[in-house]
Formats: structure tokens, C-alpha cells, sequence
């Protein structure tokens, strides 16, 4: 089986992701949260307050200026994937782990002494 490529898995990703976001944005569900549900059940869902951003552009997972619900839901949808992999990406390209500064015979002396392991692990008939 061929192995995909690192650039071929991550586009293939992003757009599995988008389309998710996009299209399947659509399909969630109506239904109240959970919170929301059990206000409602409990009777003090009449003290909720309103959100500083509810009046924003992506407020209620729909998009402002956006008549179609189909459309307006999915751009929310594609907007908020792509803020959430950003975000995510930014932080491991961030604390990802960096080299100490070794040279590349470093790498190829541990890829050597690897390489001299496997050869000398016994194995089995």
C-alpha cells in the first residue's frame, strides 16, 4: 500500500475537515445545549443573560449578512474550522521540539548505532 506523502495527508485533512464544517455544519442539531437544556427543565432559564458577543458576526453558529440558513451555518462552520486549525497549528509549530543545534553527522552517527543494533538483536527461527 502507498503511503501518502506529509503534504498529501495534511491537504487531505484540511479538506475532509472543511467539508465536515461546511456541509455536516448543516445537520447538527437543533436542540439546545446542555446547559440550556437543563436550564430550561429547572425553570431559570428566564435570568439568562445576553452573551458580550451575541451581536457578533458569527453569533448563534450562523453568519451576519447571510440570509440562507444552508449557507449562512456552513460559512460559520468553514470560518471556525479554519480559526480552530490555525490556532491549533500555530501552538504545536510553537512548542514543537527543536533541535539543539547538532549537526548532521550527529544524526548520522545515531542513525549508524540504530542501524548497528538491528543488526546485532538476535532473531528468532
Amino acid at each position: 500500500m502507498k503511503r501518502l506523502s506529509r503534504k498529501a495527508f495534511f491537504a487531505t485533512f484540511l479538506l475532509v475537515a472543511l467539508l465536515i464544517a461546511g456541509f455536516g455544519s448543516y445537520y447538527a442539531s437543533a436542540h439546545p445545549d446542555g446547559l440550556t437544556f437543563v436550564a430550561e427543565k429547572t425553570g431559570f432559564s428566564d435570568r439568562e443573560k445576553s452573551s458580550g458577543t451575541s451581536d457578533g458576526p458569527m453569533a448563534g453558529y450562523r453568519t451576519k449578512g447571510i440570509d440562507d440558513a444552508r449557507l449562512s451555518g456552513g460559512v460559520a462552520g468553514v470560518v471556525g474550522c479554519l480559526l480552530v486549525l490555525t490556532i491549533a497549528g500555530g501552538l504545536a509549530w510553537a512548542v514543537r521540539r527543536r533541535g539543539t543545534g547538532t549537526s548532521t553527522d550527529d544524526t548520522d552517527d545515531r542513525t549508524a548505532d540504530v542501524q548497528r543494533d538491528r543488526d546485532t538483536t538476535p532473531t528468532e527461527a
